[in-house]
């Protein structure tokens, strides 16, 4: 199954553009095909302002998200692998969603697990049973 986290991107901007608010991207800024300009990150995280009025040539698709911004005056171009997006809120009142960081190379490990031969040491689902207590967690 495809990740979710493309679709919840898309209708997190629509819905805070609806709303007549300022849709803002929170990027983990050293994730790998990043391109952002230099200079302007911040803890390895940078605030994007993604509203139709900030930006031109927005493109969001289930890979990448898109577009041309100015910083200092100067345009730029940006390319945000969907992976590096933690967060897309408005900037008026701080609604929106945060998602969990991905793992460099998550895609590729899932893939391994799926292709585990049988008699692997690893169960069904791919993952040991933890010890303890369960505990509930967010499925992206």
């Amino acid at each position: 199954m495809n990740s979710s986290r493309p679709y919840m991107v898309r209708a997190l901007y629509e819905w805070i553009v609806d709303n007549d608010c300022t849709p803002h991207m929170l990027v983990n800024s050293e994730h790998r095909s990043v391109q952002i300009p230099k200079g302007f990150a911040s803890d390895g995280q940078i605030v994007l302002n993604v509203s139709p009025s900030a930006v031109r040539h927005l493109h969001m698709d289930n890979d990448a998200v898109s577009f041309e911004g100015r910083f200092g005056g100067v345009a730029h171009t940006l390319y945000v692998p969907i992976g590096a997006i933690l967060g897309v809120y408005a900037r008026e009142n701080g609604q929106g969603m945060v998602f969990d960081m991905e793992a460099p190379g998550a895609e590729e490990e899932a893939l391994e697990v799926e292709e585990g031969q049988p008699g692997d040491d690893v169960p069904p689902g791919g993952r040991p049973r933890p010890a303890g207590r369960p505990s509930l967690k967010v499925v992206k």
